[in-house]
């Protein structure tokens, strides 16, 4: 007869065989998602990091992208409005005019971001909901009763507005009459517009971000021609007119100008008296070496000259990359005494919009493949997403992105030394499917989410001063030039019945925001 304290112990063999059992077959489905980080999770554990107490945890958004009601209360057409309704520039031939339509649910939209305890939304404000006709016509009460009655809901929920004046769209106005970015004119309709905001919201407004990714409306809209106004000379896309070569500069110098005209306004005639921070929100890919070789090294850093510190050098040197004076000459715009002396520091905080990260292939002393980048206009530089036919990071169903975390700890680390511990926000970092369903179970974008914020907190823990991570996006929305095709929400949108239905992305997230809230007033 067995004993009571081996009876015991095979009872004990035996529960914990089934345990194991259990745990194994449960886990099967979705190991797979969690292997890679569960070394970085010991080591964040290990090293007991919290975030700050406040930190700001959201989501973010555009206008044109959530909004739609694309002509209602006064609202007259956008460059995108306009650019959409040509035939074969989007890839399902779909639109923004109704996209989410935020403009009407909003409030429902704030209980969904409420409930996952954020504490701040980043979104954008309409310049044509705002000034349909820019400086030449009067303000449109109906676009500012809005976004009052929106912040004012914004506030109410206990969350902080983090805004954009302009995400990407404009009035078309500014486009027809006189060509809006390659004109110096538009530096002021931008600063009457930012005034026009700083009146009427910076009282309740304590983040302003003036552009959101200058770099890519700039590359795309006049290089390849992708975005509006789809100018491009014909080696670089299918456009009617164009230079390629020329049009990128001139239009990034009056960003860049009229940048610096909304900043040194807010500085002398609003930030005292609002309290209010400023800067600018720019789109960052991290360029790995494809090899060892100095020439690829000296590549990768053209590549960040010609891409990234393109706008953020003149706003915080006040001048241009060396290596871009240095190869482009005296195509590259000068800037004037006035501007030199305004230009210098000013940002209260840079935006780091990070997603992906690519290798980076020296063309200037090496030849590469006609008709693969490389040229001049992009420092000789030819950025790829493979080495030896094997990609940087994993691949995703979206041609333009990869999965590589550690380009969020690279990219955060090089800001943080180049630009001397200006504070950082990770304004948007998300995860994009093609539309191949409901997919509620998104355990890819869940471990996208877990592996960046882990090298967020590495980055943090090496000295990087980052005060804000900003998840792209809420829900599912209209995503530029591939329309409704992909798809980056937390929650799922039926485009037809607009009906909102939460991913596991969404649960992970408000559970990760709580957890580390709680840990900080531990603290």
């Amino acid at each position: 007869m067995e004993t009571k304290s081996s009876m015991y112990i095979s009872q004990f063999r035996l529960w914990l065989l089934c345990f194991i059992i259990i745990t194994l077959v449960s886990l099967s489905s979705s190991s797979r998602w969690y292997d890679d980080h569960i070394s970085l999770r010991k080591i964040n554990a290990e090293e007991n990091f919290h975030f700050p107490k406040n930190f700001l945890f959201g989501t973010a958004s555009s206008a044109y992208q959530y909004e739609g009601a694309y002509l209602t209360d006064g609202k007259t057409l956008s460059n995108w409005d306009v650019f959409t309704n040509i035939s074969g520039k989007i890839a399902d031939g779909s639109h923004g005019k109704v996209a989410v339509d935020h403009y009407h649910r909003y409030p429902g939209d704030l209980d969904l971001m409420e409930d996952l305890g954020v504490n701040s939304y980043r979104l954008s404000l309409s310049w044509a909901r705002i000034l349909p006709k820019g400086r030449f016509g009067d303000v449109n009460m109906g676009g500012i009763d809005h976004y009052n009655r929106m912040i004012n809901d914004i506030l109410m929920r206990g969350i902080e507005p983090f805004v954009t004046l302009t995400h990407y769209d404009i009035p078309q106005e500014l486009e027809s009459r006189y060509g809006s970015w390659l004109n110096p004119q538009i530096r002021e309709d931008f600063e009457h517009y930012a005034n026009i905001c700083f009146r009427y919201f910076g009282d309740r407004v304590k983040f302003w971000a003036t552009f959101n990714e200058p770099n890519v409306q700039v590359i795309l809209g006049y290089r390849t021609g992708t975005y509006p106004p789809s100018r491009c000379s014909n080696t670089f896309g299918n456009c009617s007119c164009g230079d390629s070569y020329i049009e990128p500069l001139v239009a990034a110098h009056n960003i860049i100008r009229s940048h610096v005209a909304a900043v040194t306004l807010y500085r002398t005639k609003f930030q005292e008296q609002q309290s209010g921070k400023i800067g600018i929100v720019m789109n960052t890919i991290w360029f790995e070496p494809v090899s060892d070789s100095l020439a690829d090294r000296l590549a990768a850093e053209r590549a960040q000259a010609f891409y990234l510190t393109w706008f953020l050098d003149p706003v915080v040197f006040g001048r241009y990359p060396r290596e871009m004076r240095e190869i482009l000459g005296e195509d590259l715009p000068e800037f004037t005494t006035d501007d030199l002396k305004s230009s210098k520091n000013t940002l209260d905080f840079i935006g780091i919009n990070q997603y992906t990260s690519r290798y980076a292939e020296d063309c200037l002393d090496s030849v590469c493949e006609p008709g693969k980048g490389g040229s001049r206009a992009e420092g000789f530089v030819y950025a790829k997403a493979l080495k030896d036919g094997l990609p940087l990071g994993e691949p995703t169903g979206v041609n333009w992105f990869s999965v590589y975390p550690q380009g969020m700890e690279e990219m955060l680390m090089y800001a943080t030394k180049r630009y001397k511990n200006i504070p950082l926000y990770v304004t948007e970092n998300g995860f994009g499917e093609n539309n191949t369903g409901v997919l509620l179970n998104d355990y890819r974008r869940l471990k996208f989410m877990s592996n960046y914020l882990d090298a967020l907190k590495r980055a943090m823990r090496k000295g990087a001063d980052v005060r804000g991570y900003f998840a792209w996006s809420l829900l599912d929305n209209f995503e530029w030039i591939s329309g409704y095709t992909i798809r980056f929400g937390m929650y799922h949108v039926d485009f037809n019945t607009q009906e909102r239905t939460p991913r596991l992305s969404a649960s992970w997230y408000k559970n990760f925001i709580f957890q580390h809230r709680a840990q900080s007033k531990d603290d």
